[in-house]
């Protein structure tokens, strides 16, 4: 082998992505998430670690057959079933020095792969993302998805939103130079959910850069219930009160809103038996998304005007909720972050 050919067979693996996924009961679209990954028109070679939970479906077998099909997918255990656990699982396999991360209900937009590696190289950001895009394909699914897209559902969320390219505080899912992961330690397994704006935080605090670009986008599957739908708000809500304990300073007015939505709403709907007037707070609330719903809802179908009021109101109400009775309390006195392995320069695990 020539120095000349030694040297583009060094740039072909630098710029080669690693993307790790936490599988659980993900029979339903983990084939169709894998085949958009494989389908990427990527800089250079690409590898997926499915890192799969004890599924009641057949996930693992899935799984298993994508691997035994296709060498450059590689399965790994997570026993614990937890997301960050399978993140940080899946970290330790990885091969490149880029990471993207990907989940097994999302679907890669093509030339996804190659457009965040550019984005990584031109804006020097630790972590790149864009949109997340739900997508559904049954009238509640649809619902949803048309409420997460709104601002009266998710408030500026710029990953949910869209808008122009810039700085953020947290991006959907991400792609990350692998030196980021390894210098912040991973994903911070006490964290069951929102373990994506903890680990941005941190690489915010630690002087990376974490930048959003609509060019990015992942098509999302919404909850299909609203029982699925209340559990996810309510755990969003409850997590999200922890990452504001766990770093002082970092809530926003935007995260405040449900849980002040829930305790004025309470308070009306109680208070009004005692001094009438206070009625008007849950009046006003039903008609902002009523008169709300109407409006997102134009163009989507009388099925999904109908649900959207009650799809509002469990997104803003449990998320409250799991805001306001949040009493999951970390082990601060140990550090319990899953560790990245350093990777040698032949890139192979050490």
């Amino acid at each position: 082998m020539t120095d000349e050919t030694a040297d583009r067979a060094t740039d072909a693996a630098a710029t080669g992505i690693s993307v790790v996924m936490p599988i659980l009961n993900e029979e339903r679209y983990l084939k169709t998430a894998v085949e958009s990954i494989l389908a990427q028109d990527a800089p250079g070679p690409v590898e997926v670690i499915l890192a799969v939970g004890p599924s009641t479906d057949r996930t693992q077998e899935i799984a298993d057959a994508i691997a035994a099909n296709d060498s450059r997918v590689h399965v790994v255990d997570n026993p614990t079933g937890r997301t960050p656990d399978a993140l940080n699982a899946a970290l330790a396999k990885a091969s490149y020095d880029i990471v993207a991360r990907a989940d097994g209900h999302g679907i890669l937009s093509p030339g996804y792969l190659r457009t965040a590696a550019e984005a990584l190289r031109q804006t020097g950001a630790a972590n790149v993302g864009g949109i997340m895009d739900a997508v559904g394909t049954t009238p509640f699914e649809r619902t949803v998805a048309a409420a997460m897209k709104s601002r009266l559902g998710v408030g500026g969320a710029r990953f949910k939103l869209g808008g122009e390219a810039g700085e953020a505080e947290t991006v959907y899912l991400g792609v990350f130079r692998r030196d980021w992961l390894e210098q912040i330690g991973g994903y911070d397994s006490r964290f069951s959910r929102a373990q994506d704006w903890e680990m941005n935080y941190r690489i915010r605090q630690a002087g990376g850069l974490v930048w959003f670009t609509p060019d990015l986008r992942v098509e999302y599957r919404p909850r299909g219930t609203f029982r699925a739908l209340a559990r996810q708000y309510r755990d969003y809500g409850r997590w999200r009160r922890v990452v504001a304990r766990q770093h002082k300073g970092s809530i926003n007015p935007r995260y405040l809103a449900p849980p002040v939505a829930l305790g004025a709403v309470a308070l009306g709907a109680v208070g009004g038996f005692v001094w009438h007037p206070l009625w008007v707070v849950p009046v006003a609330y039903a008609a902002a998304v009523t008169v709300g719903g109407v409006l997102i809802s134009r163009g989507e179908g009388l099925g999904v005007a109908a649900r959207m009021p009650a799809v509002l109101a469990t997104m803003h109400m449990t998320w409250g909720w799991g805001f306001l009775t949040s009493r999951i309390r970390l082990q601060d006195s140990q550090q319990a972050f899953g560790q990245v392995q350093q990777t040698p320069s032949d890139g192979t695990v050490a």
